[in-house]
């Protein structure tokens, strides 16, 4: 692996101008892992205003300039000191030339690895150390740091599940008794979370963590036997979960309409043409029912949605000479029911025939 070329131009650029600089955190360590991430943040000596003078870019009220640069998102932050933390931002900040007081006020040592433009580790929290005994180490005072943002209890368990690493000792008692804190957390930051954990494929893992330290019921989430799916919804509809977490308008209705199919145990015509595809398939995963087949039954239905029925509402109302009404939609969803059962062909014809041979049962 190298370094990513838009990143060294930007450490170059910096350290022309007399600036010290450094790529850290999670793209030094999944480089370190050999992986490859397009989240890349840059510390500096140089201020947000020098940092504006040679970048195009956008500063946020935090200290920071984010530039995009194709498929990547870089940040760029002046080394700091962050003191007295309120609803998890420090409400006074430092800004320093010394970059170890910033590594200080980082969260785990795995993420404090800083690389500069020749791809030299500069390592002064022994975090290479940590990264090959594979532990999740927290640093400084474990309970300060986690009651300053009780976040880091769950990144600390997304970090032990995403890379299959260890919480050190400390760190686990640690949220043990600050496990409590996560009460203050926005439930926007749960879920997100939650999420990321659930879409690892080391998901059991975090979910036996948030068990093994009493924090699923802080979080509202209950669980017995969950299927990894890739959908996220599929994961949350296998839990119970606290209704207050702000999952978007289509999120809410496919995790409801996937728990529909799950509790039907089965996928037939019927469910694929009410619910799709693509729920259906991630039920399938879920009921461990081979894709292939539901690719193949969703392939051969008759219909696909009501304009596709060979007949019209009004049709349906001429033929058994009544006035539209909620038993003509009655007789209709009967109708849709056998053609997708293939108990009458789905020609206006044929349909009609049914109808009317059928009329005592309308």
């Amino acid at each position: 692996m190298f370094l990513n070329k838009t990143a060294k131009e930007i450490l170059e650029k910096l350290e022309s101008n007399g600036y010290i600089a450094y790529i850290v955190g999670g793209y030094v360590r999944d480089f370190l892992l050999g992986k490859i991430t397009n989240d890349i943040d840059i510390c500096t000596d140089a201020t947000t205003k020098e940092v504006m003078e040679l970048f195009r870019g956008n500063a946020n009220e935090y200290g920071s300039f984010n530039l995009k640069a194709n498929e990547f998102n870089i940040d760029i932050t002046t080394f700091r000191e962050e003191q007295n933390y309120e609803n998890r931002r420090p409400t006074s900040i430092l800004y320093t030339k010394d970059l170890k007081t910033d590594l200080l006020r980082r969260d785990f040592t795995i993420n404090t690895i800083c690389m500069d433009k020749n791809e030299h580790f500069i390592d002064m929290l022994n975090g290479k150390k940590d990264l090959e005994e594979q532990k999740i180490r927290m640093v400084g005072n474990v309970h300060t740091k986690l009651r300053e943002d009780p976040l880091r209890i769950l990144r600390a368990i997304r970090f032990a599940t995403t890379l299959n690493f260890t919480l050190e000792e400390s760190l686990q008692k640690a949220i043990i008794a600050n496990k409590n804190f996560l009460k203050t957390l926005s439930t926007y930051r749960i879920k997100e979370e939650v999420s990321k954990i659930l879409l690892s494929s080391n998901y059991k893992k975090g979910l036996r963590l948030l068990k093994e330290f009493s924090l699923c019921e802080i979080l509202g989430i209950t669980y017995t036997n969950v299927v990894y799916t890739s959908d996220v919804c599929g994961m949350w509809a296998q839990m119970k979960i606290n209704d207050n977490l702000p999952f978007t308008k289509s999120e809410k209705e496919n995790i409801v309409k996937i728990r529909e199919i799950l509790d039907l145990k089965v996928i037939h015509p019927e469910v694929l043409y009410k619910y799709g595809l693509y729920l259906s398939l991630i039920a399938g995963e879920i009921l461990e029912i081979e894709a292939e087949s539901i690719y193949e039954m969703y392939k051969n239905l008759p219909i696909y949605e009501r304009k596709d029925l060979d007949i019209s509402f009004l049709e349906i109302c001429e033929t058994l000479n009544l006035s539209p009404s909620k038993k003509v939609s009655k007789v209709e969803n009967l109708l849709i029911h056998e053609v997708l059962h293939e108990h009458v062909l789905n020609q206006k014809e044929e349909l009609k025939k049914y109808l009317l041979n059928n009329n005592s049962r309308w």
